[in-house]
């Protein structure tokens, strides 16, 4: 329940199979949608959700599927491909840098 498969999914099925970058990200998606509904039920049965503030990211969260998903569709698969690049690398040094500065906190 931590980073989601998609950051090696969407790689390996793009990079070694030579995938369209949409075609993949839909497959991520059809995969994420179980996985996330899972994730969704072992948190509510402990008691980890706040149903009121679910009830306002909700619509949000949809609002942003879809235009999330109309911009892709918009884009050249080169261009999806190298932002969602992008987009790793920047998550990548960001999970680093929260890292350190906890290892770092802890020592002190």
């Amino acid at each position: 329940m931590g980073i989601g498969g998609g950051t090696v999914l969407i790689p390996v099925l793009s990079l070694f199979f030579d995938m369209p970058q949409k075609t993949v990200q839909s497959i991520n998606l059809i995969y994420f949608i179980p996985t996330a509904s899972i994730a969704l039920i072992t948190h509510i049965k402990a008691g980890r959700i706040e149903k009121k503030t679910v009830r306002g990211i909700i619509p949000l969260g949809i609002l942003g599927a879809v235009a999330g998903s109309l911009l892709a569709l918009g884009l050249d698969n080169g261009v999806l491909r190298t932002m969602f690049g992008w987009f790793l690398l920047f998550m990548g040094i960001r999970e680093v840098w929260i890292g350190y500065k906890s290892k770092r906190k802890d020592k002190e």
